[in-house]
């Protein structure tokens, strides 16, 4: 497949033009023409450009790329050291941010609900960033977020009741802790995005919805997985999804 194609299909597929974003979407860095093989992963942070490399990719599809608004534009230091790493490959370089975690189907807060059991039933706030809707298997929040845990791989941080009755949820992945008061309106007991502020302990014992952050990587790792599948079937690309681990 030709490097400009895939960028015009993906750029319509996930509606860019629509989405105010704190960073330019599409292709940000140009590699070789053709491509063959494409290899996913969260950040394009050196290693994963390093570990893309040595499995041959010709192109990386990542949620965090670069060129973010407020960084110094310079290129030094790693900066520097990713962009020559792609270049020196000649590997492409494709990034979504806020399309990837909007996209109704394939994007981070669909491809989340899909494995934490939620059903949703709608979208709100800025952009309609925040779904929200019902608890497949509603359960005590204890038990619910052992699920989170046993559905992601990873420990999640949960404030609130352990005793509560989780029916009603709403997330976004990632750092939206910033939407939790958002939430308060929504009539749900949980509320479940990646990280939490130390403000948001306070704010969900007195609010009395429970607060589940449960990684801001663990709970983006799945849309970039989603849309490189759906690209590897409709286009007969090669894909690999990379993990580089990240606690956070």
């Amino acid at each position: 497949m030709q490097r400009d194609e895939l960028a015009r299909y993906l750029d319509q597929l996930l509606d860019v033009s629509r989405v105010r974003d704190y960073c330019p979407n599409g292709l940000q860095v140009e590699g070789r023409a053709e491509i063959r093989k494409l290899v996913s992963g969260v950040t394009a942070s050196l290693a994963f450009i390093e570990a893309a490399r040595a499995a041959g990719a010709d192109a990386l599809l990542v949620h965090h790329g670069y060129f973010w608004r407020g960084e110094d534009p310079r290129l030094t230091g790693t900066r520097k050291r990713r962009i020559a790493a792609l270049l020196e490959a000649d590997l492409n370089l494709y990034a979504y941010h806020l399309p990837l975690d909007l996209h109704p189907e394939l994007g981070n807060n669909a491809q989340l609900a899909r494995r934490l059991g939620l059903v949703e039933e709608g979208r709100t706030g800025e952009q309609n960033l925040v779904c929200y809707g019902s608890v497949a298997q509603p359960a005590a929040l204890a038990e619910f977020g052992r699920s989170v845990a046993a559905a992601l791989g990873r420990e999640p941080l949960v404030i609130g009741d352990p005793s509560r009755p989780v029916r009603r949820a709403a997330w976004c992945t990632g750092g939206a802790q910033g939407f939790f008061e958002q939430s308060f309106d929504l009539g749900v007991d949980v509320y479940i995005t990646g990280e939490i502020s130390e403000q948001h302990f306070h704010l969900a014992r007195e609010s009395g919805i429970a607060f589940v952050a449960a990684g801001h990587h663990a709970t983006e790792r799945y849309g970039v997985q989603a849309l490189g599948a759906h690209l590897a079937e409709r286009f007969g690309l090669a894909h690999e999804y990379i993990d580089i681990d990240n606690p956070v």
